[in-house]
């Protein structure tokens, strides 16, 4: 996280917690229309809009005090949303044991991209099931994406 994605994930945690909700993670980028900084909440079960609207309400004007961005931007509050990357510990727990596809920035056993039941992982590694029973681990530092198969 840049300096003020930390700043604001520091303000915007105890606050998210009192309202029974969990920080994702803090972007601050630049999009089409100027900057926006985006803080991205979850809880079991699931982000609704009044979840999004209650947090915003909430940490606006704490916000506005800390004052940690000099320009204008947006203030958007978001759920993590069912296709969300796995980067968080938060992510793999909540998908272990589900499908995944994992791409890497360089070929392993001459292939990028790997699908598979997400069946173990730690601080650096996980680990899939193959669609053939294989047991596959790669370090998360090796992986350019890491994301849900969404089966519907």
């Amino acid at each position: 996280m840049g300096k003020v994605s930390d700043a604001v994930y520091k303000l915007a945690v105890p606050i998210a917690e009192s309202l029974g909700l969990e920080v994702v993670e803090v972007l601050y980028e630049k999009q089409r229309y100027g900057m926006v900084l985006t803080i991205v909440i979850d809880k079991e079960g699931g982000v609704t809009l009044n979840d999004c609207e209650k947090m915003h309400n909430a940490v606006d004007g704490p916000l506005d005090e800390l004052d940690p961005i000099e320009t204008s931007y947006t203030l958007n509050v978001s759920s993590p949303g069912l296709d969300r990357p796995l980067k968080t510990e938060r992510d793999y727990r909540r998908n272990l044991n589900k499908r995944i596809t994992v791409r890497l920035y360089k070929p392993a056993d001459g292939k990028k991209v790997f699908n598979g039941i997400l069946r173990a992982f730690d601080e650096d590694t996980f680990t899939i099931e193959s669609e053939k029973g294989e047991q596959i681990t790669f370090y998360k530092k090796d992986t350019a994406k890491v994301e849900p198969i969404i089966e519907f």
